[in-house]
């Protein structure tokens, strides 16, 4: 069967953005399986009017302000023609835990016309991490609980990076975050010498638990140790999230072995990424209740031929002999145990990158996905 997709992202898109690059990944990994797929987004332009657009068609421009940033929730009679006119018969949808009336009644349209409805759920469970957010958005996750247990008369399918059968009653494809090998570049072999260079990437929140390793240095440091660790942190978030790092390094006097680079791409990514020794991924997945996941992050690190640690259950990597597993709560991480298992291990970027390469990239991913919506 011929599969025509749509992939329905509700936000634009960002060179920076882990996200971004997810989404595109995803992408060429579902061309490469033969599947007719494009992009539906949001696009700001330079007056910013906020446009739903879809492949090259700006389907809707709701304009611009408070106005314009409301209605691009509530407003898809537009794109239900588009995709109906045009005989799409799968539509993947990014969740941003948005489910309203207006949707459900869009996937609703589409499911009568025999389209099938995916829904993939980045993290899950999520409400612990949808608290706090500004006024527009806190509506929004307001709505998703209350119209969320309507899902299954809407949804075919639920992907979900866990383990979980069902999400709000819809039966779950489970898979893992997957890795476009060719688009990460490989670290090169490098001589140990008495300095290592932690790296933490990540738009910043309070569940990655940097400040578990941040508390970690300080005691590392308190013992005048004989190597030296510096940590860069590559990426930016909310000044509730980041302030408090920042300021524990001052209080702890290692300012100068703490980095915060912001966010960082490209080459400038990939330059970083060449003098890092060692991967800091999710070290507090508990404080949003989730235990068991399989982030992208601990992926490229893979993929990038870097040992990391984290604190999650990832079935992909728990025997994996690159990794440190560190305990789900909120105790600093010991540093002298990562110096001491960096010297220990012997494998190569190419030896670690090769032990995910047959089983995590994008494209075996999505070719499940594929496999279990049409079966």
């Amino acid at each position: 069967m011929k599969v025509k997709a749509l992939f329905l992202h509700f936000f634009d898109l960002s060179p920076h953005s882990g996200i971004s690059k997810k989404i595109l990944y995803q992408l060429d990994a579902l061309r490469d399986c033969a599947v007719d797929v494009e992009l539906c987004y949001m696009e700001i332009d330079e007056d910013g009017h906020q446009k739903r657009v879809c492949g090259k068609t700006v389907l809707k421009d709701f304009g611009n302000g408070i106005y314009a940033k409301f209605m691009k929730w509530f407003c898809f009679d537009h794109l239900t023609k588009y995709i109906l006119d045009n005989e799409i018969n799968l539509i993947y949808v990014r969740s941003f835990y948005n489910t309203n009336p207006q949707l459900l009644h869009m996937l609703g349209k589409l499911r009568k016309a025999k389209v099938k409805v995916v829904m993939e759920f980045p993290t899950y469970p999520y409400d612990k991490e949808t608290k706090g957010q500004p006024f527009n958005y806190a509506l929004i996750f307001f709505l998703n609980r209350l119209f969320r247990k309507m899902l299954p008369l809407y949804v075919d399918k639920a992907v979900t990076f866990t383990d979980v059968e069902k999400i709000h009653g819809v039966p779950t494809i489970r898979i893992s975050n997957g890795i476009d090998f060719k688009s990460i570049k490989l670290k090169s072999p490098k001589e140990k010498g008495n300095i290592i260079n932690l790296i933490a990437v990540a738009e910043i929140h309070y569940w990655h638990g940097f400040d578990r390793i941040i508390a970690g240095l300080g005691e590392y440091y308190r013992n005048n140790p004989e190597n030296k660790v510096f940590l860069s942190i590559v990426g930016e978030g909310k000044e509730a999230d980041v302030n408090p790092l920042v300021e524990m390094t001052k209080v702890l006097n290692i300012e100068k072995y703490v980095r915060f680079l912001g966010f960082k791409h490209g080459e400038e990514l990939d330059v970083l990424f060449e003098q890092a020794d060692f991967g800091i991924a999710s070290l507090a997945r508990h404080r949003s209740d989730i235990y068991k996941i399989k982030t992208l992050k601990n992926r490229e690190y893979a993929a990038r031929g870097i040992p990391f640690i984290y604190s999650e259950i990832d079935d992909d990597f728990e025997n994996m002999p690159y990794i440190i597993k560190a305990d789900p709560d909120d105790t600093p991480i010991s540093v002298q145990k990562i110096v001491d298992f960096y010297y220990s291990l012997n494998m190569t970027p190419l030896e670690i990158r090769n032990t995910i390469i047959e089983t995590l990239s994008w494209k075996v991913q999505m070719k499940h996905v594929i496999d279990k919506t049409f079966d």
